[in-house]
């Protein structure tokens, strides 16, 4: 199948390729079925230095941008992979590598460059808030050279297998400052060391086999110096995050939709019903048909988001639009691949099940597709703030 970005960055395809074809359909079918982690499928990104593509060359890493950043998200999601036992160590690397000290950033950046840590997990969701960043609830309080920490986050994902996470809590009142998005800060968490100290781990089972938690945190302290930036400009720093997260996820869903229709489109050609393929029915071309424009669409403004990005320029709408498009793309290339598959689309040992589960996900998290709307509402077409 030619797509519009064929041969764009194709040395790190190919190689991406190459390694994902060790970890066949059959090794991830098995990791889903078991509810694991692909742990020797993480350690073997690692270990080729896909996981370090973010870090600048002088902390070990490779020194790319997020457009290389999301074509490896994206091939290993078209290889049949999923990218979410991984993908938070892309988007996380950028909130330490562009707002953390340069003491930090040689502390930890070489070593999560050279896999000896893992920085996987981003807190920031409460059970409370939502999407609804500003009214978190979790609180750090200086208390000399330590953050006390107490409150809860929910759908915390790879605290498991992760060494570091980024923390948003509040450390000015709501009340005592003069817009809400002010008094958030960013804190740097030894999970291992957490989990001794007041930080407990909840995990929650859900649809798709998305390693996910709920934390508590009662009394937790942290060094003083695990801040990451100036105190209460947190909420600006996660939106770093945040905006290279929805572009990473846009190029999930677009490798999702191009294994979607590959697969489909393979199955069309050779199924025979009523002496003839199913794939010479316009009812069965047009959804696929169809579906591949969307995503190309879709892949279009990533690349736009990406080249924002890079460049250091605004990059919200572009982000979230990316986001939209290639998440509605995706599911509905899965909804054509499961519904001409028919009763085996359902089987697990087609695969079609599981991508089916997995790209649905995207709908929902990391952000709504009504949020992007409200956003690009508000934003972009100047309309009353609905919330």
């Amino acid at each position: 199948m030619q797509t519009i970005d064929e041969g764009r960055h194709q040395d790190i395809r190919d190689a991406v390729r190459a390694l994902c074809a060790e970890f066949p359909a059959e090794y991830h079918r098995k990791i889903d079925e078991a509810r694991g982690y692909p742990e020797a499928f993480v350690e073997a990104l690692t270990k080729a230095g896909w996981m370090a593509a973010l870090i600048p060359e002088e902390y070990g890493g490779s020194g790319l941008g997020l457009t290389e950043a999301s074509v490896i998200m994206e091939e290993i999601n078209r290889s049949g992979g999923n990218s979410g036992a991984c993908h938070g160590q892309m988007y996380n690397m950028n909130t330490l590598v562009r707002h953390g000290s340069e003491e930090q950033r040689r502390r930890y950046l070489p070593k999560i460059a050279a896999g000896e840590l893992r920085l996987q997990s981003m807190g920031v969701t409460e059970p409370t808030a939502g999407t609804d960043t500003t009214k978190i609830k979790t609180t750090a309080v200086r208390k000399g050279d330590r953050w006390v920490i107490n409150g809860q986050k929910v759908w915390i994902s790879r605290i498991q297998h992760s060494d570091l996470m980024i923390l948003l809590a509040r450390t000015t009142p709501l009340d005592q400052v003069r817009k809400k998005s002010e008094g958030l800060s960013i804190f740097l968490v030894d999970l291992h060391e957490a989990q001794r100290k007041g930080m407990s781990v909840r995990p929650i089972l859900n649809m798709v086999n998305h390693e996910t938690n709920e934390l508590f945190f009662d009394d937790l302290e942290i060094p003083a110096e695990n801040l990451i930036g100036e105190e209460g400009q947190g909420f600006k720093y996660i939106l770093t995050g945040l905006n290279a997260e929805r572009v990473l996820i846009a190029a999930e869903c677009i490798g999702d939709g191009y294994w979607f229709i590959d697969k489909v489109s393979a199955y069309a050609k050779e199924r025979t019903v009523f002496g003839r393929p199913i794939g010479q029915n316009q009812g069965v071309q047009f959804p696929i048909a169809e579906s591949f424009i969307e995503v190309e669409a879709a892949n279009l403004m990533r690349y736009e988001a990406c080249r924002r990005y890079d460049a250091g320029e605004p990059c919200g709408a572009q982000a979230n639009m990316a986001k939209y498009l290639a998440a509605k793309a995706s599911w509905e290339a899965a909804n054509a691949c499961i519904q001409f598959h028919g009763g085996f689309g359902f089987a697990a040992e087609y695969d079609v099940e599981r991508k089916f589960r997995e790209t649905r996900l995207y709908q929902v998290a990391p952000i709504s597709t009504n949020l992007i709307l409200s956003y690009v509402a508000e934003h972009i077409l100047g309309l009353p703030r609905s919330f």
